[in-house]
């Protein structure tokens, strides 16, 4: 059985990846200011910015560890750099979540697995600096999952959208840039099937559809029972402009794959 380690498993996407494999496998996370993980077994309190990660890998010794980790990206660099020193020497691989952000510096159409990455935001070019290290390992030892938007009944960004409506606050969107997006409980069961069936490589886990960000955000505000929210129409080109990661090279079976609809049905509890 893998022995499965999640860094930041006290957020949003980390904590639910732990829900998704902790029944399968021998499942462990960390967490940083999430008090109410101590009293779980399997979580360890973990501070990036004092403490060396290589220290709770020698002694848990995980065949999988997964990084959704946030925080400063100077420092978030550093221990990924560790990580890796840990991987190359022993029998493991990382999986490192990725974003959509380390193509924004293309505008004219949606980014591929393999697209050489290229940003013009600080974020993105964090992104791409692990990215990088990693794609100079032997294959078998990393995925990068590429993310786009996710969302969910409970994510950050659908509560977001919530609350502003319900304090009678603007939406900001972009009618002119064209994305793709993700849900939560589809996120978590593709990266389980590309650890159980040991998939290499690199994978952008967003809808195989594309919406411009002004639809989505609307269409998901109506799902919420909202049908005409404040918005904020933000226009940074005359343009159409891509933010998406589409998957081609490494599909995942059709049961895995995701639509827009199927996002912005999740946004709402059933």
């Amino acid at each position: 059985m893998e022995k499965i380690l999640i860094l930041g498993a006290s957020g949003f996407i980390g904590n639910a990846l732990y829900k998704e494999l902790c029944s399968y496998f021998d499942t462990y996370g960390t967490y940083f200011t999430n008090e109410n993980f101590e009293v779980n077994q399997k979580f360890y309190e973990f501070d990036m910015q004092t403490e060396n990660i290589e220290i709770l890998l020698e002694n848990l010794k995980p065949t999988v560890i997964v990084s959704a980790l946030r925080g400063d990206f100077n420092v978030q660099v550093a221990t990924h750099f560790s990580i890796i020193n840990y991987i190359m020497r022993n029998n493991s691989k990382l999986l490192f979540l990725s974003s959509a952000n380390v193509f924004d510096a293309f505008t004219n159409y949606p980014s591929y697995e393999y697209d050489k990455t290229l940003s013009q935001s600080i974020y993105g070019k964090f992104k791409i600096k692990i990215e990088n290290a990693l794609l100079r390992l032997p294959n078998h030892k990393y995925n990068i999952l590429r993310l786009p938007m996710v969302f969910g009944a409970n994510s950050p960004r659908t509560l977001e959208i919530k609350n502003k409506i319900e304090f009678g606050e603007t939406l900001e969107v972009f009618p002119n840039v064209v994305v793709n997006a993700t849900e939560i409980s589809k996120l978590t069961q593709q990266i389980h099937f590309i650890i159980n069936r040991k998939k290499h490589g690199v994978f952008h886990l967003g809808s195989n559809d594309l919406t411009h960000q002004h639809d989505l955000v609307t269409d998901i505000a109506k799902e919420l029972g909202f049908k005409h929210p404040l918005l904020k129409q933000v226009y940074d080109s005359n343009f159409d402009r891509f933010l998406a990661v589409m998957p081609k090279d490494n599909p995942l079976p059709k049961n895995l794959q995701v639509s827009v609809q199927d996002v912005i049905r999740a946004s709402v509890v059933i």
